[in-house]
């Protein structure tokens, strides 16, 4: 094991029996399970601080006397050092829709808590990191805020990638879906036509629609609504907050932050609030090919559109929910969903409505005042 590892005191105190005993002292931590049985007062005395701080002990002389080679021989036992446990969020934090929070420091919150200095990319720090799984945790849940977007990437061209506005939600798949529509109701009308037909030049002689065809379609963009309510909710909880379950690997935290942790660590970052075309395109492929697995083609292609409608309106609410002034339903979604980021992240997965919470009891209270 590295000696440089940053730990989280959760870290620590995870290691408290005899074979794996972890202490701390003077913010350095120490594996001292090899050292329990030459301990000269004992292993008992030891485990009794097992996954604790020594200090005080250390420094009682009533207690336990320990000479200088003592203090010396600990630091063949030192793997690592504790990271800072500042709180960015005090306790009596209340959500409120005129959230304005301020500007971190960068430089002084880097050299407080050893954690990310927002003045560089990020994506090669968390690569290159030596935190612990529970230290990243503890700190990209903590909130950081800048004027500007921080950067991932050290390359413009990728960078590029990562900063999405608004409106190039509705702008990119706006089009798709409504392709995807039309493109159902033609198939109920006749069940023959393909997707390339559409997109030859020039278009071949297509069926007048019909109403049924219609009616169908829109039953089935109705059951994709339905299906993306529940998609947001799973995903949000079971992939985007995969958290604790991460394996202690930097490839896995990479892999969080790139899906959500970063928009914990910055969620007031504007061109981070919704999904890059590439990354929805990725998430999307799926469970676009599982639709027409299970469903006739027709039937597939509306239930896409109305997934897709709903994730549109999913992504431009989730940036006002962040940055607008709300209508009074809106402003309850908004207090909900940033009591989220600053209050308890294991709660309160729901961001166009609480439904699915109430369902899998998963409510965050939000106090108002």
């Amino acid at each position: 094991m590295s000696r440089n590892r940053i730990f989280a005191l959760a870290d620590v105190s995870n290691h408290a029996s005899r074979s794996s005993c972890y202490m701390s002292y003077r913010g350095q931590v120490y594996d001292v399970t090899p050292f329990l049985a030459d301990h000269p007062g004992g292993d008992d005395i030891m485990l009794e601080y097992a996954g604790k701080d020594v200090g005080v002990v250390m420094g009682d002389e009533d207690s336990h006397v320990h000479s200088r080679s003592a203090y010396d021989m600990m630091e063949d036992y030192r793997v690592g050092e504790l990271g800072g446990d500042e709180k960015i969020v005090s306790e009596d934090w209340v959500a409120h829709e005129d959230f304005h929070p301020d500007e971190t420091d960068a430089l002084a919150d880097y050299n407080r808590n050893k954690f990310l200095d927002l003045s560089k990319p990020l994506l090669m720090q968390v690569w290159g990191a030596p935190w612990t799984k529970e230290y990243y945790l503890s700190q990209v849940h903590n909130p950081r805020h800048l004027k500007e977007s921080a950067r991932l990437f050290q390359w413009d061209a990728l960078e590029m990638l990562t900063r999405t506005k608004w409106y190039v939600v509705p702008l990119f798949w706006g089009p798709i879906t409504i392709f995807m529509f039309a493109l159902s109701i033609l198939q109920f009308t006749d069940q023959s036509i393909s997707a390339s037909q559409l997109l030859t030049l020039p278009l071949p002689a297509l069926p007048v629609p019909t109403p049924q065809a219609f009616g169908k379609t829109m039953a089935a963009f109705f059951a994709g609504n339905i299906i993306w309510t529940i998609l947001e909710y799973t995903l949000h909880r079971f992939l985007f907050h995969v958290d604790h379950y991460l394996p202690d690997q930097n490839w896995a935290m990479l892999l969080h932050f790139l899906l959500h942790g970063i928009h914990h660590y910055l969620p007031m970052d504007q061109l981070r609030l919704v999904m890059p075309p590439t990354l929805f395109f990725g998430l999307q492929a799926p469970f676009t090919k599982l639709a027409h697995l299970l469903f006739p083609k027709a039937v597939a292609n509306g239930i896409i559109a109305g997934a897709f409608t709903f994730y549109m309106l999913y992504d431009c609410m989730h940036y006002a929910l962040h940055h607008t002034r709300l209508p009074q339903y809106m402003a309850e979604m908004k207090r909900y969903h940033l009591a989220h980021h600053y209050k308890n992240f294991e709660l309160g997965f729901g961001v166009t409505s609480k439904i699915w919470d109430y369902v899998f009891n998963t409510v965050l209270p939000v106090p108002t005042k």
